[in-house]
């Protein structure tokens, strides 16, 4: 991988987009299709090299392109109902500014992500030679320290407007603090909609499902990108009508599987899973 060759900034934003990438080679794109997720990694299907480990991790890449295509689903019914700002948080290597389906229909994307992170991933598109759309606007963007609001109204964005918020594997890696402060700025702004995906409680889970999660936080935080909040439902959703949501659509794995057309079995006893969410007001 020539281009990767130098570290990112971001491990995990990295492995997640090597998953959907890999989705489109080795399942079609069929739960979602990008054809910059192969680009903005400097590689092409015949090139980029997966380990057996990487492969065998269905359940986590079906999950990352799971919740992609249900944000990107929301956001294309609000803005035929007019929606013309989203706002991409913790981009990481996301593709959707630079690939805004939406762009004729003259939907700004504001694009917020740490400073380093981002530095590094324009450097990639500018080596890579991927245009980048005048509707696409770039903010850099400290959650834990900087003003969000403040941040996105210098690069052009209007809060007097509605707005589109896409919030994808980031709030696990947040405190709880930043997470309500932005979701608190998100609810005061007009016909707000934000999707996001969170984790229930390690004590919510048993069995192998423990196990598999236990292990998996521990080699976030060996990365150091240790995660800091977990959510119950109910939890989340008291925190989102605090903030102004109204409207709360939250899929846990037996929701997604229908909403893709599979049938899962809900067991009697609820089991722990991650969540995709989808608040609005």
């Amino acid at each position: 991988m020539p281009l990767l060759q130098a570290p990112c900034p971001s491990t995990t934003a990295l492995h997640v987009a090597r998953q959907r990438a890999l989705h489109q080679i080795h399942e079609q794109g069929r739960l979602f299709s990008d054809p910059l997720a192969l680009p903005i990694l400097g590689e092409n299907a015949q090139t980029l090299a997966f380990s057996e480990r990487e492969i065998a991790k269905i359940r986590l890449r079906h999950f990352v392109v799971a919740r992609q295509r249900i944000a990107e689903d929301a956001l294309n019914k609000t803005v035929e109902h007019g929606m013309r700002q989203a706002v991409i948080l913790g981009a990481g290597l996301d593709t959707f500014g630079i690939r805004n389906p939406f762009e004729t229909h003259d939907l700004r994307v504001f694009e917020v992500d740490e400073p380093h992170m981002q530095a590094w991933k324009r450097e990639q598109i500018g080596k890579l030679g991927l245009p980048v759309p005048p509707s696409l606007t770039y903010v850099a963007v400290n959650f834990e320290t900087e003003s969000l609001s403040q941040k996105l109204g210098k690069g052009g964005f209007d809060s007097s407007q509605p707005a589109f918020f896409i919030w994808l594997g980031v709030i696990p890696y947040l405190t709880r603090s930043a997470i309500t402060a932005t979701l608190d700025f998100i609810g005061t702004l007009p016909h707000a909609n934000v999707v996001f995906d969170y984790n229930e409680p390690v004590s919510n889970y048993t069995g192998q499902d423990r196990e598999k999660t236990l292990a998996r936080e521990r080699a976030v935080a060996a990365l150091g990108e240790p995660w800091h909040s977990r959510f119950q439902p109910e939890e989340i959703a008291s925190l989102l009508r605090n903030s102004g949501f109204t409207h709360i659509t939250d899929r846990d794995r037996y929701d997604l599987a229908a909403y893709f057309g599979s049938t899962i079995p809900r067991p009697e006893q609820r089991q722990a899973s991650a969540h995709v969410l989808h608040a609005w007001r």
